[in-house]
């Protein structure tokens, strides 16, 4: 049996929501808005892939 010590980039993003879903109702619009941009950027900023490209 291995043991996988490498963080998961998914907990991070659960830890996230988690920590959004705790906040009143009137703040979780601005965290989830903050939460996309930032997601948006990661994927605008992976490298491309033949498929991509066309």
């Amino acid at each position: 049996m291995s043991e996988n010590t490498e963080p998961d980039p998914a907990d991070g993003l659960w830890s996230r929501l988690r920590l959004i879903e705790g906040q009143p109702l009137d703040s979780r619009a601005d965290a989830y808005q903050a939460l996309h941009d930032d997601l948006a950027r990661r994927l605008e900023s992976a490298p491309k892939t033949a498929a991509d490209r066309g």
